[in-house]
């Protein structure tokens, strides 16, 4: 293994994340801020508990989920777009380092970048609304399995890309949807039972469940349901990566 190449990979990705640091920090912040007022403000004053919970404190979860996945899938697919883009990448592609060393590095460094976002995005709901979280271990796990495995899927979607608008089409046509339908600001058991049935399709549902059973302990799915799927979607992610770089997809043009 050539740790000195991922090492490489890694800080030129993360020096360029805390060179944008105004928006790489404050612009989550201010949106987590947003959300807590508009949701946990408007919303909750109608909506008292879910589950025995505030639902100020319900709704955190969900938001941590949804800028660890934003921030994840951004951060992987534009490391990976911009040296395609700029006619870079050949030169990685000819370095004597292995396809795992290139992964590694650049999910390695966008799955830092979502974690970092993640915890900053924690330590400001304490300043809005009290609660707590019962197995903190399970909620880093968490954390981290959802990091990696949709920086791996951004690295997909930076390597499928060819331009900016593809770039962008996914997260924000597919990903963002899933996301606000995945129950981050609502339970599962609140829907009626045959959008129940069809919410349990929307994989972000396992994620958001078991990451908010980490707080509370309560979930709309089994724990060991939302282990699988995470595991699954991440072989899933990994499987197509081997692939792309055994064929050269779009990254030998």
């Amino acid at each position: 293994m050539n740790w000195t190449a991922i090492k490489s990979i890694y800080i030129f990705e993360m020096y360029r994340f805390f060179r944008t640091i105004a928006q790489s920090f404050l612009a989550p912040v201010i949106s987590t801020s947003l959300y807590f007022v508009v949701f946990g403000g408007a919303i909750g004053s109608r909506i008292q508990e879910v589950d025995g919970i505030t639902y100020a404190a319900f709704i955190v979860p969900g938001l941590i989920m949804l800028t660890v996945i934003t921030q994840s899938i951004s951060n992987a697919s534009f490391g990976i777009y911009f040296p395609k883009f700029l006619g870079t990448f050949s030169e990685i592609l000819s370095a004597p380092i292995s396809f795992i060393e290139i992964v590694l590095g650049y999910v390695g460094a966008a799955a830092t970048k979502a974690l970092i976002i993640g915890a900053i995005i924690l330590v400001t709901a304490f300043f809005f609304v009290d609660f707590s979280i019962q197995n903190p271990l399970a909620m880093i796990a968490f954390l981290v399995l959802t990091s990696v495995s949709f920086s791996l899927f951004g690295f997909i979607l930076g390597v499928w890309a060819g331009n900016f608008e593809q770039l962008q089409i996914v997260p924000l046509l597919v990903i963002t949807p899933l996301i606000f339908l995945g129950g981050s600001f609502y339970s599962i058991s609140m829907l009626p039972q045959i959008w129940q049935s069809v919410s349990m399709f929307n994989p972000v549902v396992y994620l958001i469940s078991g990451f908010r059973w980490s707080f509370y302990g309560s979930a709309d799915v089994p724990i060991l349901t939302s282990l699988v799927a995470i595991g699954f979607f991440t072989g899933v992610c990994l499987t197509v990566i081997w692939w792309i770089f055994r064929t050269g997809w779009r990254i030998r043009q």
